[in-house]
């Protein structure tokens, strides 16, 4: 399903200096149609009550999705943004790691929709995010 060219490497030289790199997300595998990957608990993620903060695990999952995106299209004639992104925090965590793996709902050619899942080291579901990408071409200014 992804690009044959595209390894974890890419991705993490893709991620050097922006956000990602910030809040020390790290992907871990890049399977056949998902990718997984860990994002500390730490000074940089959590909120003042020192539990995972929301916005953060919204970080992880957006990060993978895109990513996931944009390594299903042919990134010379299309690339993929955001339209929508929705999450559903079910557990607190205030140590150690997460882990979020994204995979496809649905692969098409105007959007695409991953769902990302993000556990603890326990593998206990701390929060369920869903994102809705826009296929665009490139070239096009959207006016």
């Amino acid at each position: 399903m992804f690009r044959s060219d595209i390894t974890l490497d890419h991705l993490k030289a893709m991620s050097h200096d922006t956000m990602v790199d910030h809040l020390g997300i790290e992907y871990l595998e890049l399977g056949p149609d998902y990718i997984r990957a860990s994002m500390p608990v730490d000074h940089r993620t959590v909120q003042p009550m020192r539990m995972l903060h929301g916005g953060a695990s919204v970080a992880l999952a957006e990060t993978l999705g895109s990513f996931a995106a944009n390594i299903v299209v042919n990134t010379e004639k299309y690339y993929c943004v955001g339209l929508e992104i929705n999450a559903n925090h079910i557990k607190s965590v205030s140590e150690g790691l997460v882990y979020g793996i994204t995979k496809p709902i649905h692969i098409g050619k105007k959007t695409q929709v991953w769902e990302t899942r993000i556990t603890n080291e326990a593998d206990e579901l701390v929060c369920i995010s869903r994102i809705t990408m826009a296929v665009l071409n490139r070239g096009k200014t959207g006016k």
